[in-house]
């Protein structure tokens, strides 16, 4: 008897709701707009090929290095020498051999250089953005090399001393931070397109991963003395800093390198 009466004013008010509901719908309530398309799920080609065990192409993801040498004081990568960084660099050695962080010989003997040749010197100023999430800063450098290449790598201060997290080479258009993303957009062999591929923090593999990689039609550029129309915004071009502007180190060491 005590269930029943628990369930009698439930039943009460689901009916006395039903009925407003009801009432409710004569005033203009929710309209059919016809009958759904039905969803068709993936469906797998090929199901007999045995997977792949092995990446054909090596972007250098997940690869990560110990710079030795190099101490962060008070955890700021602001502090650091960018070329000292680079050049300690060199001798680091990545938790695995893909070799996708080898240097051209040129561009060794160019960075070795650096300090008697500042105005050869390929390292660029340097960039900080908190990337990982940790409400600290990473540093974020680049190399030019040859054929307009441009080697980006990021690296992220820890208790034991200075992390490489990043490390690729590619042919750029530019390289951008939004949020905490590093963006790296790439001509394409079909005119008019690019590629733009994003690296994240992944706290699993404590490294930056190709998160987004994907071909997209370039946005026209205005010519020359030519007004965009209003509510435009120009894309950043190869060689200006991104809208949300990282900052870069003032120092006289680095001005000597931004060349």
């Amino acid at each position: 008897m005590r269930r029943q009466h628990r369930v009698a004013p439930r039943v009460a008010a689901l009916l006395a709701g039903t009925a407003l509901l009801a009432g409710c719908g004569t005033g203009g309530g929710l309209k059919s707009t016809g009958p759904a398309p039905a969803a068709i799920g993936p469906a797998r080609l090929w199901p007999e090929l045995p997977p792949a065990s092995a990446a054909p192409y090596d972007y250098g993801e997940g690869e990560t290095a110990h710079i030795p040498g190099i101490t962060v004081p008070g955890g700021d990568v602001r502090r650091l020498d960018p070329v000292a960084v680079v050049q300690a660099g060199l001798k680091a050695h990545p938790d695995r051999s893909s070799g996708a962080d080898e240097l051209p010989a040129t561009a060794v003997r160019r960075i070795n250089a650096c300090r008697t040749a500042p105005d050869d010197c390929p390292v660029l100023a340097p960039y900080y953005r908190d990337l990982t999430g940790d409400g600290r800063d990473e540093l974020v450098l680049a190399i030019k090399l040859a054929d307009r290449q441009l080697s980006v790598r990021v690296y992220m201060p820890e208790p034991s001393g200075l992390t490489r997290i990043m490390s690729t080479s590619d042919a750029v258009i530019s390289v951008e931070l939004a949020g905490r993303d590093l963006i790296m957009r790439a001509p394409s062999a079909i005119t008019g397109y690019e590629y733009r591929t994003a690296w994240s923090w992944d706290s699993r593999q404590r490294a930056m991963l190709p998160t987004q990689d994907g071909i997209l039609r370039m946005t026209p550029q205005p010519e020359p003395g030519r007004r965009q129309p209003p509510g435009t915004r120009p894309s950043v071009r190869p060689g200006e800093p991104p809208s949300a502007a990282p900052t870069a180190a003032p120092s006289a060491a680095v001005s000597a390198e931004r060349r």
